[in-house]
């Protein structure tokens, strides 16, 4: 009897009791996340070699083939009061195959550090223009 040398790969897809696919290592496969709802998921890899011995694997990944929510205004945790102003936005990857600048960015408003610098450098033509003056006056 001539026994298989190779060792043998289950691959389960979260907590499936029926295996996703049953290989002779080494292999090469391609998950379809288009058939997973979105979330949290784990791929579990299960080995045995020839003697019977087992080895697991398991990987958690993240599925987000849906739209893209944006949120800006209010982040997790945040604590609030008044009338807050929110913003989202939702946007999809399309078919990849065309890309559609439409709706696929997602308008910020402008961050308070360059509205400071703008200040600052607003400020600083001002100061350099009226010492400007105040030289060729002098003259």
């Amino acid at each position: 009897m001539i026994m298989n040398m190779q060792s043998k790969v289950l691959i389960f897809l979260d907590n499936d009791e029926k295996p996703y696919g049953e290989f002779v290592a080494p292999i090469n496969f391609e998950l379809d996340t288009r058939k997973l709802v979105d979330g949290d998921h784990v791929l579990k890899i299960v080995s045995k070699d020839p003697s019977g011995k087992e080895g697991l694997r398991k990987i958690p990944f993240v599925v987000r083939n849906g739209p893209s929510v944006a949120v800006e205004g209010i982040s997790e945790n945040d604590v609030v009061d008044g009338i807050v102003p929110i913003m989202i936005n939702a946007y999809s990857k399309g078919d990849q195959k065309i890309f559609l600048i439409e709706g696929s960015e997602t308008p910020r408003s402008i961050p308070a550090w360059v509205w400071a610098l703008v200040i600052g450098f607003v400020g600083w033509a001002i100061f350099y223009a009226v010492t400007s003056m105040n030289m060729t006056l002098r003259k």
